[in-house]
Parts: C-alpha cells; sequence; structure tokens
C-alpha cells in the first residue's frame, strides 16, 4: 500500500465516521437558530412567510413555524424520534417551495425562472438542505453503517510502515 492510499485510507475512516454525524449536527444547529429567530421576532424571512401562506396570520404562524423548526432541530442534534423529525423537516422544507409558485413575481426576475432573486435563492438552496436531510434519513435504520463509520484509526495501516 503506497502513502498515498494509507492517507487515503485514513481520510476514508474519518469521513466515514464524521460526516452523517456532522451533517445531522449542522442541520439541527441551523434549524434551532433559523426557528428561534421567527419565535423570538427577529427572522428577515417573516414577511416572506406571511406572504406565501397568506390564509394564516403572520403573527401566529411564524412564531408557531419557528417552534417547529426548534423541535425538528432538537430532534437532530438528539436523535429523537427521527423518522418523525425528519418527516416534519421534510414538509417543511417542501414547503419553502411554495414562494416559487405562490409568489413568482418574487422569486424570478422578470418572470424569468431562470433568473432568480434573492427570495429565490434563498428557496433554491433549501435543495441542499432538503438533499442533507435525505443522507441524514437514509442513515436512520442503517445496523451495519455503524460498523463502517466507526473504523478506528488503528485499524488501518500505519502510516510509517514501508509499502
Amino acid at each position: 500500500m503506497t502513502t498515498i492510499d494509507r492517507i487515503d485510507a485514513y481520510i476514508g475512516a474519518f469521513l466515514r465516521r464524521w460526516s452523517i454525524p456532522t451533517l445531522r449536527v449542522s442541520l439541527g444547529l441551523v434549524f434551532v437558530w433559523f426557528g428561534a429567530l421567527k419565535v423570538f421576532g427577529v427572522t428577515p424571512v417573516a414577511d416572506l412567510v406571511g406572504r406565501t401562506v397568506y390564509w394564516f396570520d403572520p403573527d401566529w404562524v411564524v412564531p408557531v413555524l419557528g417552534a417547529f423548526e426548534i423541535v425538528v432541530g432538537a430532534g437532530l442534534l438528539f436523535k429523537i424520534a427521527l423518522r418523525a423529525t425528519l418527516a416534519i423537516f421534510a414538509a417543511q422544507m417542501l414547503g419553502t417551495f411554495l414562494v416559487l409558485i405562490l409568489l413568482p413575481e418574487v422569486s424570478f426576475e422578470n418572470g424569468n425562472p431562470l433568473l432568480l432573486t434573492v427570495e429565490g435563492e434563498f428557496v433554491i438552496k433549501n435543495l441542499v438542505l432538503l438533499s442533507a436531510g435525505m443522507v441524514v434519513g437514509a442513515t436512520v435504520r442503517r445496523q451495519g453503517a455503524f460498523a463502517l463509520r466507526t473504523q478506528t484509526f488503528e485499524q488501518l495501516p500505519d502510516l510509517d510502515t514501508a509499502a
């Protein structure tokens, strides 16, 4: 095994061990943070949320949405009822795309779906968050994945060993 192969094996073991937990915790932190902004009435997206779900009073729907986001974030952070947490997560993420449908004049410049406004970019980036949630969700039931992710550095070839 070459030095490059051994370094690659170390990096691969590190990523297998830490990438999914880091992704889960990152999503949890983002959801708690954004949810708290909504609950405390200091979110910059209150107007956008209110205009998107116009059939509800924004004075209560924004904080309620924030509370749901905090619940999702806590569930992700502490691995509480991950299936239910991720179902709420998915519903909330999919709901953000309502902006594109209900407020195209806010999402796209001159009605062109290829020319996003700041609000449009804000919504489209949620594809990344949704995909991250899918990755975390794919690991909820994987029994053998834990053993693969927890491969320790001691189990790998020594970098000092000659090839």
